[in-house]
């Protein structure tokens, strides 16, 4: 029996990244498609409690064909393998994300939440990302993605473990390699641009950049400037375990 692959993404069924996904491994299984009707860039982890989620089917052209969902990525995620499929899926790819989910990004990003969701699952997931926002070579992401997702179905992850793969824009044998990462750090430096609209009201965009924290050694910041695929192991526990002992020499009583 032919392994079966669901994907996801968040931006939306309708992105040219999640068809590059969808050529690039529909040979290797099953392939199902369920990803959010709409762009659901940095939702993070949402779900969606006070809202029906909807549902519809798609046909992009004659192979792909999947869900739309009117929900976010970790939604679609739910859904699918808890009503949607007829058997659990083996693997969980999102992607192909357009932009690079490095750092701090990977708190806000749904493409890696929706593999996040996975992992909570049980089910072995992947979240891939493109690293450019101009003039993607999907190609490139394509041949990645494909070439670890048979590496995984072979192998297999570790238990409560995704993969997040970043992939610089650049043609493949301009790509350096591949190097295992860990997270970098950095954060947002927000602005936010005031604006006035017809009726009077105030409402702002939000815009900023990313501002490196420290050392760049071995993260997946550093490996995508110099050229590398980066592939970070992620773990959903939060716990910052170094700090536990200092917490506790405090002997808090109520």
């Amino acid at each position: 029996m032919k392994p079966h692959i669901l994907i996801c993404n968040d931006d939306g069924i309708y992105a040219p990244g999640i068809m590059a996904l969808y050529e690039a491994v529909r040979d290797i299984g099953e392939v199902t498609v369920v990803a959010p009707d709409a762009e659901q860039s940095a939702v993070g982890h949402a779900i969606t409690l006070s809202n029906p989620i909807k549902i519809k089917r798609v046909r992009r052209n004659a192979q792909f064909k999947g869900y739309a969902v009117v929900g976010t990525p970790a939604d679609c995620i739910k859904l699918a393998v808890t009503v949607l499929m007829e058997r659990p899926p083996d693997l969980i790819i999102s992607g192909i994300n357009l932009g690079p989910n490095v750092g701090i990004s990977v708190i806000y990003s749904g493409t890696v939440s929706a593999a996040t969701e996975g992992a909570i699952l049980g089910i072995p997931s992947m979240a891939i990302s493109l690293a450019t926002f101009e003039d993607p070579l999907w190609e490139t992401a394509a041949h990645v993605a494909r070439r670890l997702t048979q590496e995984i179905i072979a192998r297999g992850l570790p238990a409560d473990t995704l993969l997040n793969v970043n992939v610089p824009n650049r043609p493949l044998d301009q790509v350096k390699g591949l190097a295992v990462t860990r997270v970098g750090r950095s954060r947002f430096a927000e602005i936010f641009h005031k604006r006035t609209n017809p009726r009077g009201d105030t409402y702002y965009w939000m815009d900023g950049e990313l501002r490196i924290i420290g050392d760049t050694a071995g993260t997946d910041i550093q490996a995508l400037a110099d050229g590398f695929v980066s592939l970070t192991p992620i773990w959903f526990d939060l716990t910052h375990t170094a700090v536990l002992p200092k917490l506790r020499d405090w002997n808090l009583t109520l």
